[in-house]
């Protein structure tokens, strides 16, 4: 793996489409990892991917991947990294199989080298049985999970993933962050946009919130948690319903105070304590629930 500090670096980004200004003065430095960029709809997620993955160009400011300046270092950066965008980009005429041998080519692979890794990658993504079938057949998950399938086909030192998992079904969901677990373990970093901040919490290091066109927030899940407040109190009826919640400052002493008093007027209550979820980080730091 080329060998850089920082994974990105953006000093001073701006873009912006006519007079609407979508990216406003972006400083960030990122080392190699898996990061989550979180905000809501119109936020600039796929501007700044877009940006990060030379397809877009920025009106000022610099930005750097894998140490190489985005439009100076354009082709050479292309060679180093991989994009799945929000739709599905492959062939509809071409089969399964012939999709991924076809890319392998197009990044160099032997023709043994590009067979052998379109197995294994259709393997992975449960798409072995219709890899002969004309892409044009495939259902909208299967065509989402051989896109990504595409983007894996050259190992690549950095994926972005933007939105990489709308529109599959909970297994497939669940396989795909597998198969990121495994890539971050092997030493790919990952940058991924989603709507699901489940997926954020499983997966990132580090999670950044986009909104308004500037970076609101930046820190690892527990601490970007940590930020809105303590563990909550959950008092539950017969059925297992919440019906009230009670907030702590977090402490082993607190939450143990509001415990012990609580038992002692309704010592027959069921409760639960949970900790804050990344909803309620993104709803306080955007006025918006996400999608």
């Amino acid at each position: 793996m080329r060998y850089t500090e920082h994974l990105i670096e953006l000093d001073g980004l701006t873009k912006g489409f006519g007079k609407q200004e979508v990216l406003n003065g972006l400083d960030l430095r990122l080392p190699p990892g898996v990061h989550a960029l979180l905000g809501p709809n119109g936020a600039g997620k796929t501007t700044l991917v877009n940006i990060l993955s030379t397809l877009t160009s920025p009106d000022s400011g610099a930005a750097r991947v894998l140490g190489l300046d985005v439009r100076r270092d354009k082709r050479e950066l292309q060679g180093l990294i991989s994009l799945t965008g929000q739709y599905a980009a492959v062939d509809g005429q071409l089969s399964g199989i012939e999709n991924l041998l076809m890319m392998g080519r197009l990044f160099g692979l032997s023709r043994r080298a590009a067979a052998a890794r379109a197995a294994d990658l259709l393997d992975r993504f449960d798409l072995a049985k219709a890899a002969g079938r004309r892409v044009g057949t495939y259902s909208g998950g299967m065509r989402r999970k051989l896109d990504i399938a595409v983007s894996l086909i050259a190992h690549p030192e950095l994926i972005f993933l933007d939105e990489p998992t709308t529109g599959l079904d909970t297994r497939s969901r669940r396989a795909l962050w597998e198969e990121i677990t495994a890539l971050a373990a092997g030493g790919t970093s990952i940058f991924l946009t989603t709507q699901y901040l489940e997926e954020a919490d499983v997966l990132a290091e580090r999670v950044l919130v986009l909104n308004g066109g500037r970076i609101v927030a930046d820190g690892t899940p527990s601490q970007l948690k940590e930020n809105v407040g303590g563990s909550t109190i959950q008092v539950h009826d017969g059925h297992g319903r919440v019906i009230e919640e009670i907030p702590t400052r977090g402490s082993a002493a607190d939450v143990s105070r509001r415990l012990a008093a609580l038992a002692a007027a309704r010592p027959d209550v069921q409760v639960t304590v949970r900790r804050p979820t990344l909803d309620e980080v993104f709803l306080q730091l955007t006025g918006k629930k996400a999608a």
